[in-house]
């Protein structure tokens, strides 16, 4: 068991987000194609209600993402993502307007948009390797940035597997990229390995084992789990069945020191924390 440093936070638009005790992200997809699609919700009304149900659950960050990174998902344009969700940020911050929400996007662009209108976190699963500019954009913007392992793009990330030593490599990306950010004056930066991403399945169930190894950033690590194929295909059931094992997952992260626990289901990734909480503090 990991012990958690209790002493980190971040800065999200004035509001300050600890980590003595884990958080839950939930996810909100303005997508058509997400890989699991009661996430999804295109329609204002639909996109509110979502909202509110993971409010009345104790989510902590809403991550809005409007374009699918599934494997083999179609990539949009920076102006296409911008056009998804410029009325949905308007109606929820007019609804929710103390609610902390990411943006899962890979273009500087988006991530300057959605900043400027309400937006507390940019969650960029390219680690600024598709469009060369994202670090700059942070560190003007000043705003947490979550920094995310993965290699190609979805229509190529599963031939993309291949490494010496799969924990040695993410070390190297993930300290060569802080260096980077904090040389730019970057101060809020939080590490996701990337589960699912250009990563086999045998390679994801070692990075849940040895999560613990990313403690030695000294920054809150983000899992995101929730019913990926790692857990549904070696179970031989669909994403929709992925509950339970999805619970199992976040438990074991947890243990290994996770400090976000991205997820579908937010009373169930609550109720994880919780006890994981009353059985080992």
């Amino acid at each position: 068991m990991i012990e958690k440093i209790s002493d980190l936070s971040i800065n999200c638009q004035g509001q300050l987000l600890s980590f003595e005790q884990a958080k839950v992200m939930g996810i909100l997809n303005i997508t058509p194609d997400s890989f699991y699609e009661a996430s999804r919700a295109t329609q204002i009304k639909d996109i509110l209600c979502h909202i509110e149900k993971m409010v009345n659950e104790g989510v902590d960050i809403v991550d809005i993402g409007a374009m699918s990174s599934r494997p083999g998902a179609k990539i949009i344009s920076a102006q296409e993502e911008i056009s998804r969700i410029q009325e949905p940020l308007e109606a929820i911050f007019k609804e929710f307007p103390k609610l902390i929400c990411s943006i899962d996007t890979v273009y500087p662009e988006t991530a300057t948009f959605a900043v400027e209108n309400g937006v507390s976190i940019i969650n960029d699963i390219s680690g600024d390797q598709w469009n060369q500019g994202m670090f700059d954009v942070i560190a003007k913007l000043q705003v947490p940035y979550i920094l995310m392992h993965s290699k190609g793009r979805p229509q190529d990330m599963q031939n993309q597997t291949d490494y010496a030593h799969l924990m040695d490599e993410l070390i190297y990306f993930f300290s060569e990229k802080i260096n980077k950010l904090q040389a730019l004056g970057v101060n809020d930066i939080l590490i996701d390995p990337g589960f699912g991403f250009a990563k086999t399945l045998d390679q994801n169930f070692e990075l849940l084992k040895k999560l613990e190894v990313f403690s030695m950033f000294d920054l809150p690590i983000l899992v995101g789990l929730s019913r990926k194929s790692m857990l549904y295909n070696f179970l031989d059931i669909e994403a929709k069945e992925a509950l339970n094992a999805t619970s199992v997952a976040h438990f074991q992260a947890l243990i290994n020191g996770a400090n976000i626990l991205r997820a579908h289901d937010v009373k169930e990734a609550k109720e994880c924390i919780l006890l994981y909480d009353k059985m080992n503090k």
